[in-house]
């Protein structure tokens, strides 16, 4: 089991009348690839920053390795930060960026060496010590600020995310380079996104936000498969989210009609959101006693096709190899397995984790 690194303690931030953070509890462990997820203005920026000490928050802990930093400022805390912009110095070159924060800490000529070398090689950018730093592509100049970064040794690196302005192939090369300097440095990394497929293809844990909450922390399987609220459901991921009740035990029913599931534990009668993804619907010719509807919509992405059908008075996503026709007639097939079972919010507070 890996050991706790960072506390997040009740921590509470509020920009004017806004609280941008509501009772933040988290924790983040030793070598973790951790991202934070959410729309904009969830207040996953805000937290990072506290967690560098970027920002104060106006109550609550930041316990790091067992001692309050709440009030450390961003220079005295083991943590290091890569902007979305990069921050680098546009008069030094390379070597002389990476080299700035040793330099600062008064290290030898020998070990700032020997660190810029490690560096490079670390970003696969060997070589390239003299470069203007301005001349470089946007994925070079993100390389050289984390291997800036890196040179100081810190125990946690915040990148804000440092992906947003690289291109689509570039972004996705990037993702693996971090997660094997992640493995290969044994940092802890605490990533900000608000790209779901950045999330699940990086992270150790994801933590989901909303309006300054946290709605959902967990593996990218256990998120994508098993979210708590139909804010998570639906923001991971494509979904059909349909209003439910449950019959009993292993049993809902869903626009009129029951269903098989293989969730328990919720009380009868009880209205629940139901959540069935895209991909875990199956098309069959219309049947008797089936869920029939008509194609009205079909979109090609490359390798399956969006398929919208209308069926039981609901617009239902699906998607599919196969191609099908719009006005073509078809039935929805629902395995047990793929239908999952949310409760409904009970209380102005859950709201929030579903709007």
């Amino acid at each position: 089991m890996k050991k706790e690194l960072i506390r997040i303690e009740n921590v509470v931030k509020t920009f004017g009348n806004l609280k941008v953070l509501d009772e933040i509890d988290l924790t983040i462990h030793e070598n973790e690839f951790m991202t934070l997820l959410g729309p904009s203005g969830c207040g996953k920026t805000t937290l990072l920053r506290i967690i560098g000490g970027f920002e104060m928050p106006d109550s609550g802990k930041i316990i790091f390795n067992g001692k309050d930093i709440t009030n450390v400022p961003p220079n005295k805390r083991p943590i290091n930060t890569v902007f979305q912009k990069y921050s680098l110095f546009s008069h030094m070159n390379v070597e002389e960026n990476i080299a700035f924060g040793p330099k600062i800490s008064g290290k030898s000529s020998d070990y700032i060496r020997d660190k810029i070398s490690y560096a490079l090689k670390l970003v696969n950018l060997e070589g390239y010590e003299k470069h203007n730093v301005t001349k470089l592509s946007g994925g070079q100049q993100q390389r050289i600020a984390i291997a800036r970064a890196i040179v100081n040794e810190p125990k946690v690196l915040l990148l804000d995310e440092p992906l947003s302005a690289l291109d689509l192939k570039l972004r996705r090369n990037m993702r693996q380079e971090l997660v094997r300097i992640n493995r290969e440095t044994g940092i802890t990394f605490i990533f900000v996104t608000h790209d779901q497929e950045e999330a699940l293809s990086m992270s150790d844990t994801i933590v989901v936000m909303n309006q300054g909450y946290i709605q959902q922390v967990g593996t990218p399987e256990n998120v994508y498969n098993e979210p708590e609220n139909a804010f998570v459901a639906d923001f991971i991921g494509d979904s059909n989210i349909i209003d439910g009740v449950i019959v009993r035990d292993k049993l809902v029913k869903i626009l009129g009609r029951e269903y098989d599931c293989v969730d328990t534990g919720f009380p009868p009668e009880s209205p629940v959101d139901v959540q069935i993804r895209p991909e875990d619907i199956t098309l069959d010719e219309p049947q008797e006693d089936a869920l029939n509807g008509v194609v009205t919509r079909v979109v090609f992405w490359g390798v399956f096709y969006d398929i919208t059908v209308s069926a039981g008075g609901f617009e239902w996503l699906i998607q599919s190899i196969h191609r099908r026709e719009v006005g073509e007639k078809v039935s929805l097939h629902l395995d047990p397995e793929n239908i999952q079972i949310m409760m409904k919010p009970q209380s102005e507070d859950e709201a929030k984790l579903k709007e």
